[in-house]
């Protein structure tokens, strides 16, 4: 008897459609209360479709049978995200509610320590959920930085493009594909990003505070990826990892 290999992709394919219309109704409930403009609702539809797009890929490509719960919490968090980049979007033209972005990117950070414990306590962790979580975690902290660049100048951008550049440089230099050893100060530092960048964005400080406390981020950051990529170049590059494996150094 034969046994059936089939893989049907239409359930997890399902959700991230939910999600694309989850994202669209955000912008719709945004764009009433704002009055958001033509680069705010681009901005956020491009973003709702690139990773409606992106992400149902990766799904058929690693053929999950199902998406799980932990995927779904950060599913709803890339939504949030997606809100925040449309006002981000959308500050170019005239300043959105700090409060609303202030509340939207709140929770998304808030979030992000829940989607793991979610997938450890369920026994749904995947490499396709690690890498999910990861992208929204980045992505958020560019646009983060974009919109307090605004306010403390452009400096503040290589907080946001600094895990890009080591992406780019990956594929240049295969060593630092290599895994790095678990380090709950990456994990610190790569949590703290957010909640300084939103301090800083918040406008509850002076404009030199708000300074100091992205320069501290920026600080941080450097030091954790310069103190990572260090012990990346001292190990033997006989045993790094092939290229396309690239592991994370912020944003886990």
């Amino acid at each position: 008897m034969a046994l059936n290999n089939t893989y049907d992709a239409r359930p997890v394919q399902q959700e991230t459609a939910v999600g694309a219309g989850a994202q669209i109704v955000l912008l719709s409930l945004l764009g009433t209360a704002i009055g958001m403009g033509t680069a705010g609702w681009l901005t956020g539809l491009a973003f709702a479709f690139a990773s409606w797009a992106v992400l149902s890929r990766a799904l058929h490509r690693s053929r999950l049978p199902s998406f799980g719960p932990a995927n779904r919490v950060t599913l709803g968090r890339a939504t949030l995200v997606g809100g925040v980049t449309a006002l981000v979007a959308d500050s170019f033209r005239s300043a959105p509610p700090v409060s609303l972005l202030v509340g939207l990117t709140a929770v998304a950070l808030i979030l992000d320590g829940v989607d793991g414990k979610v997938a450890r306590r369920t026994g749904t962790s995947t490499a396709l959920g690690a890498r999910f979580d990861m992208e929204v975690d980045a992505f958020l902290i560019l646009v983060l930085s974009v919109y307090v660049a605004m306010d403390l100048g452009p400096w503040v951008l290589l907080i946001g493009g600094m895990r890009y550049v080591f992406v780019a440089a990956a594929r240049v230099w295969p060593w630092l594909t290599a895994p790095l050893p678990p380090s709950t100060a990456r994990k610190t530092v790569a949590a703290l990003q957010g909640v300084l960048l939103l301090l800083a964005g918040a406008h509850l400080l002076p404009h030199a505070a708000n300074a100091a406390v992205a320069a501290l981020a920026l600080g941080l950051l450097v030091w954790s990826f310069g103190r990572d990529v260090l012990w990346l170049w001292r190990r033997p590059r006989k045993t790094a990892a092939p290229a396309g494996t690239v592991r994370e150094l912020v944003a886990q």
